[in-house]
């Protein structure tokens, strides 16, 4: 199976083949927006194998681990602070 990262609008912009690229060749497509992760499409039938599967809902955790934005903490800034 393979996983490709793809930007909202290339995604928009070329549905149909990403569809069939979905559906023909198992492939699994993370839709980013400003390079954020924001959605995955992947198959009806890949769907179920995920839900079936512990060593496929293992495999996608994998992924979605090394594709999740880090956030940091900062500092706390005090708006209320009064001179």
């Amino acid at each position: 199976m393979i996983t490709k990262s793809v930007a909202s609008t290339q995604a928009q912009n070329n549905f149909g083949q990403m569809l069939d690229d979905v559906t023909q060749n198992n492939t699994r497509y993370i839709i980013e927006r400003r390079g954020i992760p924001q959605a995955i499409v992947l198959s009806f039938e890949d769907f179920a194998l995920v839900l079936e599967s512990e060593s496929e809902r293992q495999r996608l955790n994998m992924i979605l681990k090394e594709m999740r934005p880090e956030y940091r903490l900062g500092n706390v800034v005090d708006t209320l602070a009064t001179d």
